[in-house]
């Protein structure tokens, strides 16, 4: 049913991440950032703008633009400033959290009719997945079921249009990866969808989009950045490029998270915070991730918690459920100045350090202080540990994960235990 459970794959792709095949060949790749708070100037300007560098990729000048309700007036502001050199424009403002299949449908539908040859993404990183799924169908009207998209298959995109992201979160990397999430609403599951052809042209930056963010959304969607950079720094796939910018990623977060979270209007630290969760998206992008994610998809989906805040939680356990496996984690003591004479000291002093970033951004240090119920934790159990083991984010852990070590991480992660085994 979907394309992640196909065994071949399951076996191929751990492989493509390991050393020894990415020491043969590899690429890193990103798109064209353009950051500051004077990327949509409304009068006159050093150097060209965005639109005036992706003016000649687009000879129609049609600029489809998928927002939501929270970001739409973000959106207008980009439909303006494009109008007004000559593009014309159409604002598709429906796109959902954790954007379900049926509405990325719905997108590529209207935007199929509108006919663009360039997308603008205006929002948080489900609005950037939605226009990246919504994409695939754009491009490829065979394509029927995008749960059985296979990542290695390719698929043809730029055809048509390319695609620019504004984000107006500062957690999800979503503008500068080769990934969507979507959500199978009836089985209740994240879908990731993964291709080399789904990364932006263009990220455009500017904190004049997440000035507004309210504290619960700054710290949630920080968190996820955080997920980003530590659970890469760790992950089979990473490399020094991707280690470095992870490792700074990490430092400007623990510097300017809880800043922007009890001052919304510092503008440096929302500045800041945009890079860093950029710098960590890059990281994640080109060197994935690991048990956070795979953990973290589950648990967010089956209770409706907000996606940074599961997987950010869940950094300590992973982080010592590997320990036995990696010590990459020293690379993180080293860029927190975490000193210690042992490595087991030092994961300590890092996990309690994390622990106590958490409570500066108020929230809890285990899954309990989530408002999950031991009753439905229970309930879940066996969809918790079969949607995580089968989590494509799994493939990047250093230390293999069977179903038994993943329902005692749950277990132990629920009650706040330190990972003994």
């Amino acid at each position: 049913m979907y394309w992640f459970t196909d065994p071949a794959l399951k076996n191929l792709l751990p492989l493509a991440g390991a050393s020894a095949f990415k020491g043969l060949s590899s690429t890193f790749r990103i798109p064209m950032l353009i950051m500051g708070a004077n990327v949509l100037p409304e009068g006159p300007t050093l150097g060209g703008n965005f639109i005036d560098i992706i003016g000649p990729r687009c000879p129609r000048r049609r600029a489809f633009i998928v927002t939501d309700e929270y970001t739409a007036s973000y959106a207008a502001r980009v439909a303006r400033a494009m109008e007004a050199k000559g593009f014309a424009t159409e604002t598709w403002d429906k796109a959902k959290p954790e954007p379900p299949l049926e509405t990325v449908t719905q997108c590529a539908e209207v935007m199929s009719r509108f006919e663009p040859d360039v997308l603008v993404a205006v929002g948080g990183g489900s609005v950037i997945d939605c226009t990246k799924a919504a994409w695939i169908l754009y491009e490829r009207p065979d394509i029927k079921d995008l749960r059985l998209v296979s990542p290695m298959a390719p698929l043809g995109l730029r055809r048509k249009a390319f695609l620019i992201a504004f984000p107006t979160t500062s957690g999800t990397g979503s503008e500068c990866t080769s990934v969507a999430v979507v959500t199978d609403t009836e089985a209740k599951r994240k879908v990731p969808l993964a291709s080399g052809e789904l990364l932006p042209d263009i990220a455009i930056l500017t904190p004049d989009f997440v000035t507004g963010m309210p504290p619960k959304l700054t710290a949630g969607t920080g968190l996820d950045a955080l997920a980003h950079a530590a659970d890469n720094v760790t992950s089979v796939g990473t490399n020094d490029i991707c280690d470095a910018l992870a490792l700074r990623s990490i430092q400007m977060i623990f510097k300017f998270l809880p800043r922007a979270y009890h001052n919304g209007r510092d503008r440096e630290a929302r500045f800041r915070m945009h890079i860093a969760a950029t710098l960590a998206g890059i990281a994640f992008g080109q060197g994935g991730i690991g048990l956070t994610h795979a953990l973290g998809h589950t648990l967010g989906k089956l209770f409706a918690i907000h996606h940074g805040v599961a997987v950010g939680l869940l950094i300590p356990y992973s982080f010592q459920f590997y320990a036995p496996m990696t010590d990459k984690y020293l690379d993180i003591c080293r860029a927190l100045d975490i000193r210690a004479r042992t490595k087991e000291r030092s994961l300590s002093l890092l996990v309690k350090k994390l622990k106590a970033f958490f409570k500066e951004l108020d929230l809890p240090v285990d899954l309990k202080g989530l408002g999950i119920s031991l009753e439905a934790f229970n309930q879940n159990m066996d969809k918790l540990v079969t949607y995580s083991i089968e989590d494509p984010s799994a493939f990047g852990s250093p230390r293999p994960m069977t179903p038994e070590q993943c329902e005692k991480i749950f277990r132990y992660a629920y009650e706040g235990k330190d990972i003994d085994f």
